[in-house]
């Protein structure tokens, strides 16, 4: 025997309310439909639920023992319903991509665009160009929902990372510069030419690309701050410092004038797609989860 969720609602409705034209006005439907319905699931269960009389309605011995079973698989149902809701929100919700430099090295981005929607075809994944004095792109104040970003990232215990390319570092420098027409640049002559340097609230990030774990102990000489690719070419050309920069990153500022150089004597640079340790909800782990397989195939 096959039982609506909907005559189970009816006859809870009249179960709690022990009056039919109440129950009718709590249902938004007519008292003869209403009637109608417990009639027919009466049938089906071959046993009376209500008594009725002048004195009004109650429940027969049927009825009491079928209503909290009846009153647990509507609440049963309500969860599931909600669980399904939430799901197609999520489904159909907007993932916030978070970057300061593009990522996009050997088709990185379109790769995973295209895994993560084969589990969410539905979502909407939008990209978002954060300023370099969030080291985090978006991450920290939680306007990213994901962020592709330069290793090492401030307070790393909060988030969760995976590696998605390592490069050489350069440095580029206006091309009238002196050590422009060497064909590899050591850091140790370097240490006093000024740098640009990203703002101070990088924090981490800004350490990195001075380099200090490499120049033992001696201060960088800042010849500007930047926060923008166009902030860095612009300060280049002005003669303003050198600066240094990832591999990928290089057609972004070679645009005339400025020309890159391999350094020797300096880590490699990590770029890597991050997320909050605490987000665990589906859409960033399933977009973590397919940029975990397209880099372990570059």
């Amino acid at each position: 025997m096959d039982v609506h969720g909907r005559d189970l609602r009816y006859f809870i409705a009249v179960a709690e309310e022990l009056h039919f034209t109440r129950a009718a006005e709590r249902l938004f439907i007519s008292q003869p439909a209403l009637s109608k319905q417990i009639r027919t699931l009466e049938r089906q269960l071959g046993a009376p639920l209500f008594e009725r009389d002048r004195q009004g309605v109650r429940l027969t011995p049927v009825g009491a023992a079928l209503l909290p079973h009846a009153q647990r698989v509507l609440a049963a149902w309500d969860t599931a319903w909600e669980a399904a809701e939430q799901a197609k929100t999520a489904a159909r919700a907007t993932l916030v991509v978070g970057m300061s430099t593009s990522p996009g090295r050997g088709g990185l981005l379109p790769a995973i665009r295209s895994r993560f929607t084969d589990t969410h075809p539905a979502a909407t994944v939008k990209l978002r160009q954060v300023n370099w004095d969030d080291s985090t792109a978006g991450l920290q104040d939680g306007t990213s929902d994901v962020a592709f970003v330069w290793l090492p990232i401030p307070d790393p215990g909060r988030y969760i990372w995976v590696v998605v390319a390592e490069e050489p570092r350069l440095v580029a420098m206006p091309q009238k510069h002196p050590l422009a027409d060497r064909g590899v640049v050591d850091f140790a002559d370097l240490l006093d030419e000024p740098f640009l340097a990203l703002p101070e609230s990088a924090g981490v990030l800004r350490d990195y690309w001075l380099a200090l774990d490499a120049r033992g102990g001696r201060p960088p000489r800042i010849g500007a701050e930047i926060a923008s690719t166009d902030e860095t070419y612009e300060a280049l050309v002005d003669g303003r410092g050198v600066c240094l920069l990832a591999t990928g990153n290089a057609p972004l500022i070679t645009l005339g004038n400025v020309v890159t150089r391999p350094v020797r004597g300096i880590s490699p640079s990590q770029l890597a797609l991050t997320w909050r340790a605490d987000d665990h909800r589906p859409l960033v782990l399933d977009y973590a989860r397919a940029c975990r397989q397209v880099a372990a195939h570059l």
